[in-house]
């Protein structure tokens, strides 16, 4: 199979899809490869390095979605880029459809088959392929509401860790999976009060076990929730419902309970945000206020730390395209139940049921296409 990667356009996007080890395995294979000139220049790939992985270098991107049969890639892809999509193509990157009306109907217009990593299904109903770019924004979220936290962006001026005599930041995280988990770990390493809401109890025992008394777990409900806010120096929101859009717990009106100068991060933005005041920023202007609260609302916070993320995101993603590039996209999900999960568009059907329900598409069941 002829695959391409083309260099990643979106604002501030530093990642690439394929790492020259990765082009090494696909080659080995048997599989020809293109990469786009300076497309991994972000994580400090140079062209050389690809050639000498047995990559062949193009130009530009034209030539990669006009003569590959798989375009991998990180971002969903651009309307320039989706313009140049062709019927039978595989796409195989983040999608983030549910809050994406237009990207949904470009892709769907194309005729490709797309499949979205943040989709594809592990033992016990994980998300392996999203997990490694979670466990960097989860982190990563920390770090961009300390530093929004800072009179100078805006913020509140409190340092979350305090210092002796003075009481440290308050950090809630709304949502205990993945993204909350990691956000958790590096507020409590900062010495941060800290608090994680979720509405599972086993999630909440398995967070209570892990952090014993460093950090304090509460049930989320309306109530709760409010309060928790109300008291907030940085507000986490760390909740998923994989493929649709998220739920949007904090209304504007709770705004007007949180202290002047509070922090909201929005790492659910990907998928159109957990709060009501949320549109998504870039790492060029990331921050904006609203009712005297600073949000900060980037849809690519991995891209910040491009070198961790992309090689993190190809050991998982790279097993996934090896095997689609061996079989086929039809075989190789007919075999895989957890990579048949990751379909989302074929052939102008939406076939990720999340998705088609909230676009109000018809939905058709990957399975019927292996019958």
């Amino acid at each position: 199979m002829r695959i391409g990667c083309p260099k990643e356009i979106k604002n501030h996007e530093y990642r690439v899809g394929l790492t020259p080890e990765s082009v090494t395995e696909l080659t080995a294979h048997g599989h020809e490869v293109w990469i786009e000139s300076g497309a991994g220049m972000g994580i400090g790939a140079t062209d050389a390095e690809y050639r000498n992985a047995g990559a062949f270098i193009t130009d530009g991107p034209d030539s990669i979605f006009a003569e590959c049969d798989m375009v991998v890639k990180v971002k969903e892809p651009q309307a320039v880029e989706r313009a140049k999509l062709r019927e039978g193509q595989i796409l195989y990157t983040y999608l983030h459809l549910a809050p994406d009306p237009e990207q949904t109907a470009d892709l769907i217009k194309s005729g490709i088959t797309a499949i979205a990593y943040e989709t594809v299904t592990g033992a016990g109903s994980t998300l392996p392929l999203l997990k490694p770019m979670s466990q960097v924004a989860g982190r990563m979220s920390i770090q961009a509401g300390a530093t929004a936290l800072e009179k100078a962006h805006g913020g509140r001026g409190v340092l979350l860790g305090g210092v002796p005599g003075v009481l440290p930041g308050k950090v809630v995280v709304i949502g205990g999976g993945v993204v909350g988990f990691n956000a958790a770990q590096m507020a409590v390493g900062l010495g941060a009060d800290t608090t994680i809401l979720d509405r599972d109890p086993e999630v909440l025992e398995r967070l209570g076990i892990h952090f014993e008394s460093r950090a304090k777990t509460r049930f989320s409900n309306k109530a709760n929730l409010r309060e928790a806010v109300s008291e907030a120096d940085l507000v986490i929101g760390a909740v998923l419902v994989p493929g649709a859009a998220a739920p949007k717990l904090v209304t504007r009106e709770m705004l007007g309970g949180m202290k002047p100068g509070a922090v909201l991060v929005d790492v659910a933005i990907d998928q159109g945000g957990c709060f009501e005041t949320s549109h998504a920023t870039t790492h060029a202007e990331p921050t904006y206020v609203v009712d005297e609260i600073v949000h900060y609302c980037v849809a690519n916070m991995p891209g910040a730390v491009a070198r961790t993320s992309t090689y993190a995101l190809n050991n998982v993603t790279l097993p996934h395209a090896l095997k689609i590039a061996q079989l086929g996209w039809k075989e190789a999900l007919r075999q895989n139940s957890h990579l048949a999960a990751g379909l989302n568009v074929h052939a102008g059907e939406v076939t990720y049921q999340a998705v088609a329900e909230e676009l109000g598409y018809a939905y058709r069941p990957a399975s019927d296409l292996f019958a």
